[in-house]
């Protein structure tokens, strides 16, 4: 028996550790007065103890239309993301943040070599050379994560039984503003819901209108 109970236990956290997949959660991000959000990054942290695997899959922040797309990206830590140009002008991006800051110089094509995130926190991306530039990449230790999309909704794949903590980030979110909330997965359940209303700062509008330079 006591040999049966080990290795259903060693199995158990093998599967955890491959990232097996158990249950799809469905995630609803709105504002506090309903309004679907999109871009929301939403992610589920297993609770204290729990191994977390490894599942670094490699991310792209394109320019193109002098913007970069996409505007908000999630990543786990320790994944590179590469930054191709698809404009005919140079850009020279870099970031101040805390969690990863570089400086990459003025560049077109796919010169730029990608970077490794590897702490995590929230990067603001910006260009020197065209100030209305920006994007921000969510780096979380968890691999169990995805962003909302233009209906507010997104899907997390976790793996069998646990308890988590599900947790909700926009770049636009309050200052102090805490979006999380338990989970519990069970055995058996294929699908669980959860839903989130993100207290947001004022949109400011941009009225500037005399544009950007190229280089």
């Amino acid at each position: 028996m006591k040999t049966m109970l080990r290795t259903a236990c060693l199995t158990s956290l093998s599967l955890l550790s491959a990232g097996v997949v158990a249950a799809s959660i469905a995630v609803q991000a709105s504002d506090t007065a309903g309004k679907p959000l999109a871009d929301v990054v939403v992610y589920a942290e297993p609770e204290p103890g729990v191994a977390l695997p490894k599942m670094l899959k490699p991310a792209s922040i394109a320019q193109r239309g002098l913007k970069f797309l996409p505007l908000v990206s999630v990543i786990q830590t320790g994944s590179q993301v590469a930054f191709p140009n698809n404009d005919k002008v140079r850009h020279h991006i870099y970031s101040f943040s805390p969690a990863k800051k570089f400086d990459q110089k003025l560049y077109s094509g796919v010169a730029a070599a990608p970077q490794v995130f590897d702490k995590p926190g929230t990067v603001v991306l910006g260009c020197n050379i065209h100030d209305r530039m920006i994007a921000y990449v969510k780096v979380v230790d968890t691999p169990f994560f995805a962003t909302t999309d233009a209906a507010g909704t997104a899907h997390i794949e976790l793996p069998a039984g646990g308890k988590y903590t599900l947790k909700a980030w926009h770049y636009n979110m309050k200052a102090g503003a805490s979006a999380e909330q338990a989970l519990m997965v069970k055995d058996g359940v294929a699908a669980s819901s959860a839903a989130f209303k993100m207290a947001l700062k004022p949109v400011v509008v941009d009225t500037d209108a005399s544009g950007d330079s190229g280089y």
